[in-house]
């Protein structure tokens, strides 16, 4: 009886390092990819006021699913659509992320961040927050977006 369970806690402290010893070796490939997909939502973000279509083109996958703040969802094709719609008749908004976390999971990473919209209502500076969650998907060596959950953040919150 005690070599049996000598043998179950053996197997049991097995089981227990394998996957913290996968985890670590995880954690030390996850530091390029948080670094990679980071960049790609900072960069995008940077070019959202010149409404450049090639930067969304690259930014989102084709089958990308997109849920705006208002709850509607949209595909890559409205999006496409929107790009520069209202640029000229409002003011010029900047955007920047904070409070980012990325998880990573091989080929797909999940980002998590503040969004901060940076505008003018009447004349007068106002900055809007969103809560946002997307899916990063690599293929052919490539991050893109093929998921997207946007969330306005009420005034009380910020």
């Amino acid at each position: 009886m005690k070599l049996i369970t000598r043998i179950l806690l053996l197997l049991l402290a097995a089981f227990q390092l394998a996957p913290a010893q996968a985890a670590s070796s995880a954690r030390r490939e996850d530091g390029k990819t948080v670094q990679e997909v980071t960049r790609l939502l900072r960069d995008f973000l940077a070019a959202v006021p010149r409404s450049d279509r090639q930067v969304f083109d690259h930014f989102f996958a084709d089958d990308v699913i997109y849920t705006r703040g208002a709850g509607v969802t949209v595909n890559k094709a409205e999006i496409m659509k929107n790009v520069g719609v209202g640029a000229a008749s409002g003011p010029a908004s900047t955007y920047e992320a904070d409070d980012i976390t990325v998880h990573t999971y091989g080929k797909m990473a999940i980002v998590n961040f503040r969004l901060l919209q940076h505008t003018e209502e009447k004349g007068s500076p106002v900055t809007n927050y969103f809560r946002n969650t997307g899916t990063f998907l690599k293929r052919n060596h490539h991050w893109q977006v093929v998921a997207w959950q946007a969330t306005r953040v009420p005034a009380e919150i910020k």
